[in-house]
């Protein structure tokens, strides 16, 4: 008999206790940031949102620093667009 891998316990995001998380990919965690994707649901509309969290030592817990939300496909293409147009200049810049 296999052992089968053990499933990876997903944290659970600090948002809103208004925002149902449906799924969600973290994009990167440090000890000092966390960036992630969600598919959420919110006063019973389905969203995607994009959220930059900062660790307060105060706090002791994480604290929102942005929250993009996109409810429309075309909205994600427009800034897609953009942000597919703007990426060279980053490479150019950093390369």
């Amino acid at each position: 008999m296999t052992e089968q891998p053990k499933q990876e316990q997903k944290e659970q995001l600090p948002v809103d206790e208004a925002i149902q998380v449906i799924d969600y990919r973290t994009i990167y965690k440090t000890p000092k940031w966390w960036c992630a994707v969600l598919l959420g649901n919110m006063f019973g509309h389905d969203k995607i949102m994009v959220y930059l969290w900062q660790w307060n030592d105060k706090m002791g817990g994480w604290k929102r620093k942005q929250k993009m939300g996109i409810n429309f496909e075309k909205d994600w293409e427009n800034i897609k667009k953009a942000v597919d147009e703007f990426m060279p200049r980053i490479r150019t810049a950093t390369g």
